[in-house]
């Protein structure tokens, strides 16, 4: 079978402002059907990177595609493509219903304002004005109106702040089924579990550029896995390498966890010693992050 074309085609993007490079030689792609999150650092370029995709500026240099043609082209593309902002600008004065609408007739779709509505639980809502709904609720709507007409490229900026739980989970339950429908999503979230646990490949921007990008494991597993614990006076030596924290306690690092986490214990066991406060962790997301912004800057 013929493999298909990327949604998303990124090639050396360049955006400067005066004197500043926010985005730097930036290329990546993104494939159909794939649910890509674009994170960064503070000031990492993630946000003018994602105004030049969704054709929203210009970039200085380089080259991106959407569909095969420019994001500039907004009647090859927009139709085609919801985006989810941080904030919407919604008119206060027009109801939820004609909110939905409008911005249905704006991007070229066709679908049910009823079944949006349905979709975000909104539906006894419809006649309000939008200067009459909660922060959440005007997050749900902002959802309804990026999914009218199920676009085939959905962009989510920051989904489920200002969301409940519920309201979380019947997002993602909508986004699921989009995906299962074909479509493709790029996710940008400060909420790095969200990213961690849906994503199936993170690009991690910083200064402009990306620092790092994989899947979920590829990125973890780049970093060592940690192991803590304390131990008596008297214990005997460790089987491993291990450093003395204050305490005491001790810092075992590891690309081995299980392996080494089991040594550790056998150990423990043969010789009667008791580790207090034991606590092992695989590498998160969040443990990624921190790794980069400790970085020295060139």
């Amino acid at each position: 079978m013929m493999r298909q074309s990327p949604v998303i085609e990124v090639d050396r993007l360049n955006l400067t402002y005066g004197d500043f490079h926010a985005v730097k030689d930036l290329s990546f792609q993104v494939e159909r059907g794939e649910l890509y999150a674009l994170l960064g650092t503070n000031g990492a370029g993630k946000t003018s990177a994602l105004e030049i995709i969704e054709g929203h500026r210009k970039a200085t240099s380089g080259t991106v595609r959407v569909f095969g043609t420019s994001p500039t082209d907004r009647r090859a593309v927009r139709a085609r493509m919801g985006i989810m902002l941080q904030e919407s600008g919604f008119s206060p004065d027009l109801t939820v219903a004609e909110s939905v609408r409008l911005i249905g007739r704006l991007s070229g779709r066709t679908d049910s304002v009823e079944r949006v509505l349905g979709l975000v639980d909104l539906t006894g809502k419809s006649a309000n004005r939008v200067s009459q709904l909660s922060g959440g609720e005007k997050r749900r709507l902002d959802f309804a109106t990026a999914v009218y007409g199920r676009p085939e490229l959905l962009f989510l900026d920051e989904p489920t702040t200002g969301l409940d739980i519920a309201s979380r989970d019947a997002l993602w339950a909508a986004v699921e089924q989009l995906r299962e429908d074909g479509s493709t999503i790029v996710l940008t979230t400060h909420y790095l579990e969200e990213a961690q646990q849906r994503a199936d490949r993170i690009g991690l921007m910083h200064r402009g550029t990306f620092h790092r990008q994989g899947t979920v494991s590829e990125l973890t597993g780049a970093l060592p896995a940690s192991i803590h614990f304390g131990l008596p006076a008297a214990a005997p030596a460790l089987p491993m390498r291990a450093a003395e924290l204050p305490g005491p306690t001790y810092l075992v690092e590891t690309f081995d966890l299980q392996a080494d986490l089991k040594r550790l214990l056998d150990w423990a066991d043969a010789h009667g010693v008791e580790l207090a406060g034991l606590s092992a962790a695989p590498t998160r997301l969040d443990d990624v992050f921190r790794a980069i912004d400790a970085e020295p800057v060139a």
